[in-house]
C-alpha cells in the first residue's frame, strides 16, 4: 500500500523559519513499519544553543582554566608575599590589603549616602508637618472670619456688591484657569516641565565588617597568616621559579607540592606541608616541627587547591551561565 508523497505547502504560502523533516514517500511493508523511499527534502535547522544567545550554557573547565595552588585568589598570579585566611584561601598581601581598604571606603561611602538620605527624609517630613499645621491654622482663621452675629439672607446681596455678582460660599467651585492648569501634562521638550525620575531609595549597609571575597565570611587583618613556601631550589630566583611546573616542596618530607597534592599551613611557623605529613607525623605529637610550638586543630589550616582538571580532584570544574530562555 503506497501513500502519496507530501507535496509541501501551497505556492505563495509563507515559509516558517524552523520546520520539521517532511517524509517524501511512505510505503507500508509487511513487517508493520513504514519505509522511506525517494529523495530527502532539505530543511532549515536552528542555530547552535551557544551561538543563539538563549538557554543556560554549561562549560567544562580545562586545566588551563584552573589556578595553581600558590596563586592569589584575586590576582590569579603566583604570590610573592602570600597570606592565608582561616578558611584556607591564599592571597597576595598587597592585593588583599588593597581589597580590604577599598571595601572599608565603599562601606563608609554607602553609610554616608544613607545618612544623607535619611536626613533629607526627616526634613521632608518636618516640612510636611509644618505645612499641614499652617493649613489647619489658615482654615481655622477663615472659619472664624466667616462667623457673624446675625443670620444672612442668601437672596439678599451684601453691601457694596452688585446684584449680578455671584455669592462665594465655602464650597464654591474652582475657577476655569485652575482646572486647565490641573489638566496640564508635563512636557518632554521644555526643560522646566520635564518630569524628573524619583531618587532611588538606598538601603542601610548590613554590616561594617569586610567579608572575604571567596568564602563570604568576615575578614580582619588579624586573621591573615603569613605563608612560607619552601622552594625546590633555593638558588633560583622568583622569576625562575615561576617558569617551573614544580616550584615548592613540603617543609618536612620534601615532597613536591602541586594541585594534586593536598596541602596544609601550620599557623605558628607558616610552613606548608602535605596533608599526609600532617596525618602521619604531626598529629602524633601536635607540635610544629619548624618552630616547636604546640598545635591545635585550628592551627592546621587546609590550603584550598585550584584543582587538576580531572573530576576526581574533588573541585567543581563546571561553569554555568544562565541566559534568557525562549518558551513556546
Amino acid at each position: 500500500m503506497e501513500v502519496g508523497a507530501f507535496s509541501g505547502p501551497p505556492r505563495g504560502a509563507p515559509r516558517l523559519p524552523f520546520t520539521q523533516p517532511l517524509p517524501p514517500l511512505l510505503r507500508l511493508s509487511g513487517l508493520g513499519f513504514c519505509v522511506l523511499i525517494g529523495p530527502t527534502i532539505p530543511i532549515s535547522r536552528s542555530p547552535l544553543p551557544a551561538a543563539s544567545g538563549y538557554g543556560t550554557q554549561n562549560v567544562r573547565l580545562s586545566r588551563d582554566a584552573v589556578k595553581d595552588f600558590d596563586c592569589c585568589c584575586l590576582s590569579l598570579q603566583p604570590c610573592h608575599d602570600p597570606v592565608v585566611t582561616p578558611d584556607g584561601f591564599l592571597y597576595e598581601r598587597e592585593a588583599i590589603l588593597e581589597y580590604i581598604l577599598h571595601q572599608k571606603r565603599e562601606i563608609a561611602r554607602q553609610m554616608k549616602a544613607y545618612e544623607k538620605q535619611r536626613g533629607a527624609q526627616q526634613e521632608e517630613r518636618r516640612e510636611l508637618s509644618r505645612a499641614a499645621a499652617q493649613d489647619q491654622l489658615r482654615g481655622f482663621l477663615e472659619k472664624e472670619a466667616a462667623i457673624v452675629s446675625r443670620p444672612l439672607n442668601p437672596f439678599t446681596p451684601r453691601e457694596g456688591a452688585s446684584p449680578g455678582d455671584p455669592q462665594p460660599g465655602p464650597n464654591s467651585a474652582p475657577e476655569a484657569g485652575d482646572k486647565e492648569k490641573a489638566k496640564e501634562l508635563p512636557s518632554f521638550w521644555i526643560p522646566s516641565l520635564t518630569p524628573e525620575a524619583k531618587a532611588t531609595k538606598l538601603e542601610k549597609p548590613q554590616s561594617r565588617i569586610v567579608k572575604c571575597p571567596m568564602s563570604g565570611k568576615p575578614l580582619r587583618l588579624s586573621d591573615l597568616i603569613s605563608v612560607r613556601f619552601m622552594p625546590v631550589d633555593g638558588s633560583v630566583d622568583r622569576v625562575g621559579l615561576i617558569t617551573r611546573s614544580e616550584r615548592y616542596v613540603c617543609a618536612v618530607t620534601r615532597d613536591s607540592l602541586s594541585n594534586s597534592t593536598p596541602c596544609a599551613v601550620l599557623r605558628p611557623s607558616g610552613a606548608v606541608v602535605t596533608v599526609e605529613c600532617v596525618e602521619r607525623l604531626i598529629r602524633k605529637d601536635m607540635v610544629d616541627p619548624i618552630s616547636g610550638d604546640p598545635l591545635t586543630d585550628k592551627d592546621i589550616i587546609l590550603l584550598q587547591r585550584g584543582g587538576t582538571g580531572f573530576a576526581g580532584s574533588g573541585v567543581q570544574l563546571e561553569a554555568k551561565k544562565s541566559r534568557p530562555v525562549m518558551q513556546a
